[in-house]
C-alpha cells in the first residue's frame, strides 16, 4: 500500500511540474507581447529599401516566436498525457498484484512464523488435515478442474508444495545474447570442469566436440589445447594457467644481487652425415674417439670444453642423421654459435639445409668450415654458391657469415676456425652469473646398469656443486658425484662446462632444464606434481587419440600393427628412433612401441614382447640373463641394432610383409573366331586365330564383341586339329569351347589373362 502511495505522489508531482512549465511559457509570451505593444513608436526618417529589410527581420522574428512557443505548449501536453496513462497503467498493475498477494497469502502453504516450534505445530497440523481429506478432495478437484487442485489451479503432484506471495518470489530473466568470460584452463580439465568455468552445461560441451570430431564423455579429462579450441569456439576468451603454485615458488627463490661475469661460448658443430663433424672435434681435442663410433655415426650428443691459447671454448657435438633432428634442435636452443661443416667435395646436403634452418630459427650466429680441403676434388667456391641460395653469404661476397677452409686430417685451418669463434664471441658479450645457484640444460640421459640414472648437463648459469639438489624435468636428486668429458671425478662445474651427474630420481629427458633448488621436500613435491600432470596430459591425449581413430577403424577395417618394446643406451637415440618409426606409419600398417625405455632388455620387457606378440629390439643394449631365458623360452623375437639406419630399415621391410596383398590382372593372350562349329557334345565349338601371347587351357578368359566383354568364365577345351593341347601360341589356329556359353559369333574375340599378386611397398 505504501508503495502504491509513493508511485501515486510522483505521478501526480509530474504532472504538476508540466502544468507549471506549460503556465509559466504562457506568462512569458503574454509579458513579452505586452513589452513590445507599449514601446513608443520612434520615427525616423529613412529610406524605403532600409525600411523594407528591417520590417522583413521583425517579421520572421516574430514567426519564429510564434513557432517556439507553439512547441512549448505542445510538448507540455504530452508530458501531461502521458504522467496520466503512466499512473493508469501503474494503478491497474498494482491493484492485479495486490489481489494476487492476498489471495497467494490466504491460499498458500507457507509459514508465516520464525519459530521452529511454531513451524513443526502447523506442519503436523497440516499433515494431518491432508490425511483424513485427501480422498474426498481427490475427486473433488477432478470433478472442478479436470485434474487440477481445487484450491489454487495447479496439478496434483504439485499440491503440497508451497507458493510463496509475489513479494517474497526471486525474478530471474536469462540473458539475451551470449555471456563471454574469461576461462582459465590448466594443463588438464575434466569436461564437467570445463563446463562449470563456463557456467554452461556439459552437454553443450559434448555436442560441440562431437561437432568437432571427438567423442567425450562428462568425466573425460582434456589436455589444454583441446579444452582451449573448445571454449574458443563457444565464444570465451582463455587464460592459460601454470596450476603449481609450489613450483613458482620454489623456481623464484634464487640468490639476488650476483654480478655478471664473462663466459666461455658454446659452440655446436652441425653437419650432414660423413663431412667429418666428429673427425674435426676429434682433432681439436687431439683424441681418437671418432674410429669408435658405429658406423662413423654420432648417436648421442658429445659434450667437450677446450682449453686454447686465447680462452676455453665449449662443443657440442651433434649426429648428422635425419632421425636425430629433435636432437639438433636441442644443441641449437643450447649454444651460442653454429659451426656448419660442409665437405669440400660433397656440397651441401639435406642435413646442412636443416642445420641452417635450426640455426636460423634460434638467431644464432653461424660460421661455416668447409672441411676435406686436402682433397684432390674439393670445391670450396661451389659450397660458397649453394650456400648462398640458402641465405648463408660469406663475408667474401658482403655477407655476415664467416667461412674457414679446414681440414680434419691435416690439421689445416683449425687455429684460424678457433680463433673466428673467439672473436664472435667477444661480439655476442656473453655474460652469465658464476657464483649463485646454477641453471642448465639436460643435453643426455641415460641408466647406467652400475651407477643408475645418469645426466649430462650444461651448466648455463652459476655454479653447480656436489651435493646441491637439482630439480631436472620429472626427476629430482642430490648430486651424489659429478665427472667431466673425459670421465674424471670433480667437485663443481662453472658457466659453460658440461658435467655428467649421479644421484637423480629417474632418467630425465634430454632437452628438460636443470635447476639447483634450496630444499630437496620441496624438489621432491614439485617433481611428483610434475609426474602426475604429465601422465593426466599423457593420458588426456591417447584418449584423444583412440576417440578420433574410432570411427575411421570402424570403416576401414581393421589396421595391422607391427609392435615393437624398444630400449635404448641413452635418452636422445631412444627419441630418434621413436620419432623415425613414428614416420613409418601407414594408413594399413602402423607401428605401435608398446613400451621405450633406457637401459638393458630385462625380464619384464620380454615378458611383454611375448605377451603383445612384439618384437624385441636393443639399440646399443643387451639382454640379461633373466631375459635371456624368457626369450628362448617363449620363442620372442629378439633384435640388437648399433645402427639407426639398420634398424630403421629392417622394420620397414617387416611392415612391407604386412600390407594386404594387391592383385592385378595381367592379359597374357587374344583369339580371333574365325568360325563357329556345332557340336552335339560340347556346343558351339570356336576356330580361333591366335593374334597375341598364349591361349592357355586353365586361364581365366573374357569373351569380346566389338571390345565390349560379354562374357566371362573359363574353357571347356583347347584343341590343336583333333588333340587337347595345355597351351597355344601366337600364330597357330586351334578350337576352342567355351564352358557354359554358347553363343559365340565370328568376329568375337576371346582374351585370356591371369592374376598376378604385385608386391607392396610402404
Amino acid at each position: 500500500a505504501r508503495a502504491k502511495a509513493e508511485a501515486e505522489a510522483k505521478a501526480a508531482a509530474e504532472a504538476k511540474a508540466n502544468a507549471e512549465a506549460k503556465k509559466k511559457a504562457e506568462a512569458e509570451a503574454k509579458l513579452k507581447s505586452e513589452k513590445v505593444k507599449s514601446e513608443p513608436k520612434v520615427t525616423k526618417v529613412a529610406d524605403p529599401e532600409t525600411a523594407a529589410v528591417k520590417a522583413e527581420a521583425d517579421r520572421l522574428k516574430a514567426t519564429q516566436e510564434a513557432v517556439l512557443t507553439q512547441k512549448q505548449k505542445d510538448e507540455a501536453a504530452k508530458a501531461a498525457e502521458t504522467a496520466r496513462q503512466l499512473a493508469e497503467v501503474n494503478s491497474k498493475r498494482w491493484a492485479e498484484e495486490e489481489r494476487q498477494r492476498l489471495d497467494a497469502e490466504k491460499n498458500g502453504d507457507h509459514h508465516i512464523t520464525t519459530s521452529k516450534v511454531a513451524r513443526a505445530a502447523e506442519d503436523s497440523s497440516d499433515a494431518d488435515d491432508e490425511k483424513r481429506g485427501r480422498r474426498a478432495r481427490n475427486k473433488n478437484a477432478n470433478k472442478k478442474r479436470g485434474g487440477k487442485d481445487a484450491r489454487d489451479g495447479r496439478e496434483k503432484h504439485m499440491r503440497n508444495r508451497s507458493t510463496a506471495p509475489e513479494s517474497m518470489a526471486h525474478g530471474f530473466n536469462k540473458p539475451a545474447a551470449a555471456v563471454s568470460r574469461d576461462v582459465r584452463i590448466g594443463e588438464t580439465v575434466t569436461v564437467s570442469e570445463l563446463a562449470h568455468l563456463m557456467a554452461i552445461k556439459a552437454t553443450v560441451i559434448i555436442k560441440q566436440m562431437m561437432k568437432m570430431g571427438t567423442m567425450v564423455t562428462i568425466n573425460q579429462v582434456l589436455d589444454q589445447e583441446t579444452a582451449q579450441m573448445v571454449a574458443e569456439e563457444l565464444g570465451h576468451k582463455v587464460v592459460l594457467i601454470r596450476e603449481n603454485e609450489l613450483e613458482q615458488q620454489v623456481l623464484k627463490d634464487r640468490d639476488d644481487n650476483i654480478q655478471l661475469e664473462s663466459r666461455a661460448p658454446v659452440v655446436t658443430i652441425m653437419g650432414h652425415v660423413d663431412h667429418g663433424k666428429t673427425s674435426l672435434l676429434d682433432y681439436i681435442r687431439r683424441a681418437k674417439v671418432a674410429a669408435g663410433e658405429a658406423g662413423g655415426i654420432t648417436q648421442h650428443i658429445g659434450a667437450y670444453h677446450v682449453e686454447t691459447e686465447n680462452g676455453m671454448i665449449t662443443f657440442l657435438d651433434t649426429p648428422g642423421h635425419a632421425a636425430f633432428t629433435s636432437m639438433r634442435a636441442r644443441g641449437a636452443k643450447a649454444t651460442d654459435i653454429v659451426i656448419l661443416v660442409v665437405a669440400a667435395d660433397d656440397g651441401v646436403m639435406p642435413q646442412t639445409i636443416e642445420a641452417i634452418q635450426h640455426a636460423k630459427a634460434g638467431n644464432v650466429p653461424l660460421i661455416v668450415a668447409v672441411n676435406k680441403m686436402d682433397k684432390p676434388d674439393a670445391d670450396p667456391e661451389r659450397v660458397k654458391s649453394e650456400l648462398s641460395q640458402h641465405g648463408v653469404m660469406s663475408d667474401d661476397w658482403g655477407g655476415d657469415n664467416m667461412f674457414v677452409h679446414v681440414s680434419a686430417k691435416t690439421g689445416l685451418g683449425i687455429d684460424e676456425l678457433l680463433e673466428g669463434i673467439l672473436l664472435q664471441s667477444e661480439v655476442l658479450e656473453l655474460k652469465a652469473i658464476r657464483d649463485g645457484m646454477a641453471a642448465g640444460v639436460v643435453i643426455e640421459s641415460k641408466l647406467d646398469k652400475g651407477r643408475g640414472p645418469v645426466a649430462t648437463i650444461l651448466v648455463q648459469e652459476g655454479t653447480l656443486r656436489q651435493g646441491d639438489i637439482v630439480l631436472c624435468g620429472l626427476e629430482y636428486g642430490k648430486i651424489r658425484a659429478m665427472k667431466d668429458e673425459n670421465g674424471h671425478a670433480i667437485t663443481e662445474a662453472g658457466p659453460s662446462i658440461p658435467v655428467e651427474i649421479l644421484g637423480l630420481s629417474g632418467v630425465p629427458l634430454a632437452g628438460d632444464e636443470a635447476t639447483v633448488v634450496r630444499d630437496e621436500r620441496k624438489a621432491r613435491e614439485v617433481a611428483l606434481y610434475r609426474q602426475g600432470k604429465f601422465r593426466d596430459i599423457k593420458l588426456a591425449r591417447q584418449q584423444k587419440s583412440k576417440l578420433e581413430n574410432m570411427f575411421a577403424n570402424m570403416e576401414e577395417g581393421e589396421v595391422q600393427e607391427l609392435n615393437i618394446v624398444l630400449k635404448a643406451d641413452v635418452q636422445g637415440s631412444l627419441e630418434a628412433i621413436c620419432e623415425s618409426l613414428a614416420k613409418l606409419s601407414t594408413d594399413e600398417v602402423k607401428v605401435n612401441i608398446i613400451a621405450r625405455g633406457v637401459g638393458a632388455l630385462t625380464e619384464t620387457d620380454a615378458t611383454l614382447a611375448a605377451a603383445s606378440n612384439a618384437i624385441l629390439v636393443g639399440f646399443n643394449v643387451r639382454a640379461d640373463a633373466q631375459a635371456r631365458k624368457t626369450i628362448d623360452s617363449e620363442s620372442v623375437d629378439l633384435r640388437y641394432y648399433s645402427i639407426i639406419y639398420n634398424l630403421i630399415d629392417e622394420v620397414r621391410a617387416a611392415m612391407t610383409g604386412m600390407l594386404a596383398p594387391e592383385f592385378r590382372q595381367e592379359i597374357i593372350g587374344l583369339a580371333e573366331v574365325r568360325d563357329v562349329f556345332k557340336s552335339p557334345k560340347i556346343g558351339a565349338i570356336a576356330g580361333c586365330m591366335v593374334t597375341e601371347g598364349i591361349v592357355k587351357r586353365s586361364a581365366p578368359i573374357r569373351v569380346l564383341r566389338d571390345n565390349v566383354v560379354i562374357f566371362e568364365g573359363e574353357l571347356e577345351s583347347l584343341r590343336r586339329f583333333k588333340d587337347d593341347a595345355p597351351e597355344v601360341r601366337n600364330g597357330m589356329e586351334c578350337g576352342i569351347g567355351v564352358k557354359n556359353y554358347n553363343d559365340v559369333r565370328v568376329g568375337d574375340q576371346i582374351e585370356v589373362f591371369e592374376t598376378v599378386e604385385i608386391a607392396r611397398t610402404l
